[in-house]
C-alpha cells in the first residue's frame, strides 16, 4: 500500500470526537500539532485539492507520511493538550511561541488566611494549583465569585499569627462596603474561613452541588425581598458556576514526572497507550499494537508492553501508573494501580486512546479487507458463547401475535455476521390456538428442520431464540425430535437484561455491552423481531379486510385478494367508484360491490 493510499484508509478511519492530530514525515519526525473539535472532518480538510490551501500548507500536506491521534473529552482539553505538544516538540510547520506564554493557573496561596489569585508560574511552596485555563475572563470572574460571594481575601497584607488582629493593618475600604471580611482585623475565625476555602475547592474541582444550592438559596431570598438588582447578580454567578467544568483531563499541577500506561486488547491483538506526564502536562502519546500468538492475559501483555515503550522511549519517571497490577520491578521506580483522583482520569483517558485505536484499526481492515473482518468477529463470538464451530450461518427466530390472534412468527438468517434476507422466512402458527409463546415456537422450530433436513438443505451452526428459558426449553424440545440437538448450538437472549440463556443451565451469562458478540445477537433479534411484525401487520389487515368482504354474495377468495392487492383497505373500497372497481375485478363483480355499499 502507497502512502497516499495508507493515509487515506486511516483518515476513514479516525472518530469524529474532539482531539489532536498530529502529522508526522518520512523520517518519523513531527512536522505539525493541531487541534480539532471534529478529528475526521479536520484532517480530511487538509487532503481536500479543492479546498484552496495556501503554499505552503500544500507544501506541508505533500510531506505528511503518518498520522496519529490523542483523543480528548473538549474542545479546551484539545487545546491545552496541542499547547503541550507544539512546546516539548516545536514541530517545523506550528506557530512557534517566542514569549513561551504559557497558560494561568488558580492558586490556593500556602499562607495564612489564604488568598486566591491567578497566575502563570508554579512555585513548589506547598499552594495548591488549579487549571491550567484558556480563558482570562472566566478566571477573573471565579476569583470574583470567590472574593465577593465567598468572601475570600483579596488583600496582599502578609499575615501572621502575630499581625492578625493587631494594629498593624488599617481597615480597607472592600470592609466597609461589604467585600471584605476583616481577616486582618481577626473579624473571621481560621475554622470559618476553611470552610469557605472548602467551597472554593469544590467549584475547582467541579463538584458545585452544594455551592449552587447555597448561591440559589440567596437568590430566591432577594427575589422574595424584593432585592431584584442582587438577585440577578447571584443568577448570573450561580450560571457561571454551573457552566464551569474546572478540571481538564489533560493536565493538573499536582502531578510530576509520570508515565500512564492502559491496555484494550480482543481475541487477536492488543492495544497498548503510553502517556508521559511532565509538570502537569501530557507531553508524549503512543499506542503500540502487539499481536497474540497464545492466550495472554492483559497482564502479561502489558508487562511486555511496558519493557519495550521505556526502551524505545527513555524515561526518568519515578512513578507508573497502570489499570491492573503488574509484576514488574525497576530501581527507583514506583507501580500505582489507582481507583480514584487525578490519576485515575488520566487511566481513564488512556484507556480510551487505546480504545479508539483499536476500533481505527478495525475501521481500516474493514473497509480494505471485509473478509479478515467478519472472520475476526466469528472467531470472537465463537470463543464467547464456547462454540465448536464458527457461526457462519446463524438463524434467529421471533414469535408475534395480537391478543391470541394472528400469531406468526419470522426466521431471519445471517450468513458471515450479516443479514442474508434472501433466505428470512416468515411462518403463520397452524396448531396453537391462543397466545401461548412456548407452544408456538415449538411449531415454528419443528417445521423449520424438519424441511431443511427433508430438502438436506445445509444447517446452521448457531441458532438464536429471543426470549429467556421458556422459549430456548421449546426450541429444544423440537431440536430433540428431529436428533439435531447438540449438533446445533442454540441459545436465548432475554429483552430485560440482554442476558444469553444456554440450554440446560439456568444461569445466564452477561456480556459486555460494547461486546461484538452481543451486536451480532441484538442485530439478529432486532431483525427478527422487525420482520415478524411486518409480517403480523400485513396479514391481520388482509384478515380484517376479507372478514368486511366475505358477505358479499358472488365475491370469492380470488376476488377478495384482487381488492386487496388494488385498494389496501375497505375504506378505500368502499370509496371507489364503479369505474375503479371494475378496472380491478370486472363489470359484474364491481356493480355488486358498489351496490353491497351503497345501497
Amino acid at each position: 500500500m502507497n502512502t497516499s493510499d495508507y493515509l487515506r484508509e486511516k483518515i476513514k478511519a479516525l472518530p469524529g470526537t474532539p482531539g489532536v492530530y498530529q502529522y508526522f514525515d518520512s523520517q518519523g519526525k513531527i512536522i505539525y500539532v493541531g487541534k480539532a473539535i471534529n478529528l475526521k472532518n479536520r484532517v480530511s480538510s487538509y487532503f481536500n485539492a479543492g479546498a484552496g490551501h495556501s503554499g505552503k500548507t500544500q507544501i506541508l500536506v505533500k510531506q505528511i507520511a503518518d498520522i496519529k491521534t490523542i483523543k480528548v473529552k473538549t474542545e479546551m482539553d484539545a487545546l491545552l493538550l496541542e499547547n503541550s505538544l507544539i512546546k516539548k516538540h516545536q514541530p517545523k510547520y506550528n506557530i512557534q511561541l517566542k514569549d513561551d506564554k504559557t497558560y494561568p493557573w488558580i492558586i490556593i496561596k500556602n499562607e495564612p488566611f489564604p488568598r486566591v489569585f491567578y497566575t502563570r508560574k508554579v512555585i513548589k511552596d506547598g499552594s495548591e494549583y488549579y487549571g491550567p485555563f484558556s480563558n482570562v475572563k472566566v478566571i477573573r470572574t471565579l476569583i470574583d465569585l470567590f472574593n465577593n460571594s465567598l468572601g475570600i481575601r483579596h488583600c496582599k497584607h502578609k499575615l501572621n499569627e502575630n499581625n492578625v488582629g493587631s494594629d498593624e493593618f488599617s481597615t480597607s475600604v472592600e470592609y466597609y462596603i461589604g467585600n471584605c471580611k476583616g481577616c486582618c482585623q481577626g473579624e473571621i475565625r481560621k475554622d470559618e474561613y476553611e470552610k469557605r476555602l472548602r467551597d472554593v475547592r469544590k467549584i475547582l474541582k467541579g463538584n458545585t452541588k452544594s455551592v449552587v444550592e447555597q448561591l440559589r438559596n440567596r437568590m430566591r431570598r432577594y427575589a422574595s425581598d424584593m432585592e431584584f438588582e442582587k438577585a440577578q447578580e447571584i443568577k448570573d454567578k450561580l450560571d457561571l458556576v454551573e457552566k464551569y467544568q474546572s478540571k481538564s483531563t489533560v493536565v493538573s499541577a499536582s502531578l510530576h514526572n509520570l508515565d500512564v500506561y492502559s491496555i484494550e486488547s480482543d481475541l487477536n491483538s492488543a492495544y497498548v497507550n503510553f502517556f508521559k506526564v511532565m509538570n502537569g502536562a501530557i507531553i508524549q502519546s503512543h499506542t503500540l499494537e502487539l499481536k497474540k500468538k497464545l492466550e495472554e492475559s492483559d497482564q502479561e501483555i502489558l508487562e511486555f508492553a511496558i519493557l519495550e515503550i521505556r526502551d524505545r522511549f527513555p524515561s526518568k519517571a519515578k512513578e507508573i501508573i497502570t489499570p491492573v497490577e503488574v509484576n514488574i520491578e525497576l530501581e527507583g521506580v514506583r507501580f500505582i494501580v489507582p481507583q480514584k483522583g487525578e490519576k485515575r482520569s488520566l487511566i481513564e483517558l488512556s484507556q480510551r486512546n487505546a480504545m479508539y485505536y483499536k476500533i481505527e484499526k478495525y475501521k481500516q481492515i474493514k473497509n480494505t479487507d471485509p473478509e479478515k473482518h467478519a472472520e475476526r468477529i466469528l472467531e470472537t463470538m465463537k470463543k464467547d458463547l464456547h462454540l465448536m464451530d464458527l457461526p457462519r450461518h446463524i438463524e434467529c427466530f421471533d414469535n408475534s401475535n395480537f391478543h391470541g390472534t394472528n400469531a406468526v412468527a419470522a426466521c431471519v438468517v445471517f450468513r458471515d455476521a450479516k443479514p442474508y434476507k434472501k433466505d428470512y422466512r416468515n411462518f403463520t402458527i397452524k396448531t396453537v390456538e391462543g397466545p401461548d409463546d412456548f407452544a408456538s415456537m415449538e411449531e415454528v422450530v419443528y417445521r423449520r428442520y424438519k424441511r431443511l433436513v427433508d430438502e438436506k438443505e445445509p444447517l446452521p451452526q448457531l441458532i438464536i431464540i429471543d426470549g429467556g428459558k421458556g422459549q430456548l426449553s421449546s426450541a429444544v424440545k423440537s431440536l430433540k425430535k428431529l436428533n439435531l440437538f447438540g449438533k446445533i448450538a442454540i441459545i436465548g437472549i432475554a429483552k430485560k437484561l440482554e442476558e444469553i440463556y444456554f440450554p440446560g443451565d439456568s444461569v445466564p451469562i452477561y456480556l459486555d455491552k460494547r461486546s461484538e458478540t452481543l451486536k451480532v445477537i441484538q442485530h439478529a433479534r432486532n431483525e427478527a423481531h422487525r420482520f415478524g411484525i411486518a409480517h403480523h401487520r400485513n396479514k391481520r389487515s388482509k384478515d380484517f379486510i376479507q372478514s368486511e368482504l366475505l358477505g358479499i354474495k358472488g365475491i370469492g377468495d380470488k376476488t377478495q385478494m384482487q381488492l386487496i392487492k388494488d385498494f389496501k383497505s375497505v375504506s378505500k373500497i368502499k370509496e371507489a367508484t364503479k369505474e375503479q372497481l371494475e378496472e380491478s375485478v370486472g363489470l359484474a363483480k364491481a356493480q355488486i360491490i358498489w351496490a353491497n355499499f351503497h345501497q
